[in-house]
């Protein structure tokens, strides 16, 4: 499962039209989101870079005014890892993947109030975006980028969810276009005034299961901490890898 995982998340960032290639490395770029989780490198299959294939690596993160970073599992590429440190990058985390099959889903516990439905209008996809926005720590409005994820999540055969709680933006995510079947939940968040109501269960499981009843056979994530990780796994969602997150500190 996790070398299917890993084919999924490169075939994705191959497929971005802005995505661009330097030595052993696919790099995906959004050039309307600077978020460091929205733009990473993915090393090719067995990949034995070089220290000058690191070093371009660098440069062409610097030149996109992106953090050099890189996302994958390490043992994808065993020799990849290694020689980032030896360039000075820096772990971040090494995060466990879970992944779900449509007959492993539960459903979560209900919510008081909760709606749930995919945006629609430019005001929904806004709001929706603007929940993620705040969500992962940004101030004012949300990016170009962040509502064009949602967009091209609906449009290119994957998810996007909009949760309400009393008619007010309460959560935000999608699961992103299938490749062979797999896809990813990702950008999932919760308003502040909503959390521990079980609005995030709720979302990641009304994603997952409109996400199979599009097709897809698995669907995978990576959880933001040990309770995060408890949450999904009360919808059926368990440990089928880990994940390295590695970047280099701005020069």
């Amino acid at each position: 499962m996790d070398t299917a995982i890993q084919r999924y998340a490169r075939a994705l960032a191959l497929s971005s039209p802005d995505h661009y290639r330097v030595g052993p490395f696919t790099v995906r770029h959004n050039p309307g989101w600077d978020l460091k989780f929205a733009n990473y490198a993915i090393p090719d299959q067995g990949a034995d870079p070089t220290a000058r294939d690191i070093a371009d690596l660098v440069d062409a993160f610097r030149a996109h005014d992106r953090l050099p970073r890189l996302e994958f599992l390490p043992a994808w590429a065993p020799a990849v890892e290694p020689a980032l440190l030896a360039a000075g990058f820096t772990i971040e985390n090494r995060a466990p993947v879970l992944a779900c099959t449509a007959g492993a889903l539960l459903a979560a516990k209900p919510v008081d109030g909760l709606r749930i439905a995919e945006p629609v209008t430019d005001a929904e996809f806004a709001s929706a975006a603007a929940v993620q926005h705040t969500g992962f720590g940004g101030e004012g409005g949300p990016d170009d980028g962040e509502i064009a994820w949602l967009r091209d999540a609906t449009e290119g055969g994957g998810v996007s969810g909009l949760a309400t709680v009393d008619g007010r933006p309460a959560g935000a995510g999608g699961c992103s276009t299938p490749v062979d079947g797999i896809g990813e939940l990702a950008g999932l968040a919760v308003d502040d005034a909503f959390r521990r109501r079980g609005v995030g269960a709720a979302l990641s499981a009304w994603l997952t299961r409109t996400a199979f009843e599009r097709g897809f056979h698995t669907v995978w994530l990576e959880p933001g901490g040990p309770d995060v990780e408890r949450v999904y796994a009360g919808i059926g969602y368990r440990r089928a890898g880990e994940k390295l997150n590695i970047s280099l500190d701005p020069a």
